[in-house]
């Protein structure tokens, strides 16, 4: 390996370094209790140091949740082989969904972060932010939808765009509430739960009156878990 290999590699093992620790932090203390020189003090970095990776809390929050909105995304992506129908998508998408994030604080990490960095998002703007990991989710969920439409799963009236913005914000107030509890007392299992309903409620709201009600089941944290042994 060269020296400039060398030095890629090593430049981003320590940008990782620097997010686990930030991760780490805001997940005991909250993100606005968290200063980049506690990070630099978790990362044993000089806070200089810590300023050559990233500029400022704004800048390393902001590339968290963008690394893992694209881990997310790409995985989703890779379950969507050709052939499969709209619901069929969605259900995968909830299933990618729980592979990632039901036994896991990252949700709420991000969360967070989130919150702190536009806490007026009302996602009025979503399908503008071309780039960013919520314009991704968006157009995402939004294709799949319209596939169901087009297929006669769902009511053909409905505006998918509304829906999506719906969803995302339920999810958000969600995973909100579950955030202001204690460490000790948020339950991914609970939280999850609590998502799955939301997101079964939409899908039997804009499912044709015609379509069989048992199709629009999610599978539950538990079903998912025994089928993974």
């Amino acid at each position: 390996m060269g020296i400039f290999e060398r030095k890629g590699r090593e430049k981003a093992e320590r940008r990782s370094l620097i997010m686990g620790c930030a991760k780490k932090l805001i997940l005991e203390y909250g993100v606005e209790k968290v200063s980049m020189e506690d990070i630099a003090k978790q990362a044993e970095l000089s806070k200089g140091t810590l300023y050559l990776y990233f500029s400022g809390k704004d800048e390393l929050f902001s590339e968290i949740c963008e690394e893992s909105a694209a881990r997310f995304s790409e995985y989703v992506q890779s379950r969507l082989e050709g052939g499969i129908s709209g619901l069929e998508a969605l259900k995968r998408y909830w299933l990618s969904y729980l592979e990632m994030y039901g036994e896991s604080e990252d949700l709420f990490i991000l969360f967070n972060m989130r919150q702190f960095l536009a806490p007026a998002d009302s996602f009025i703007s979503l399908e503008e932010n071309a780039g960013t990991a919520s314009y991704v989710f968006y157009h995402l969920i939004k294709k799949m939808i319209e596939q169901g439409i087009s297929e006669g799963t769902f009511e053909k009236d409905i505006e998918s765009g509304l829906v999506v913005k719906t969803i995302i914000a339920l999810f958000s107030q969600a995973v909100e509430n579950a955030a202001k509890l204690p460490r000790a007392a948020r339950k991914s299992a609970l939280i999850i739960d609590e998502l799955k309903t939301v997101f079964q409620i939409m899908l039997r709201g804009i499912a044709r009156v015609e379509i069989d009600r048992s199709c629009l089941v999610l599978p539950d944290l538990s079903t998912f878990n025994k089928n993974k042994d």
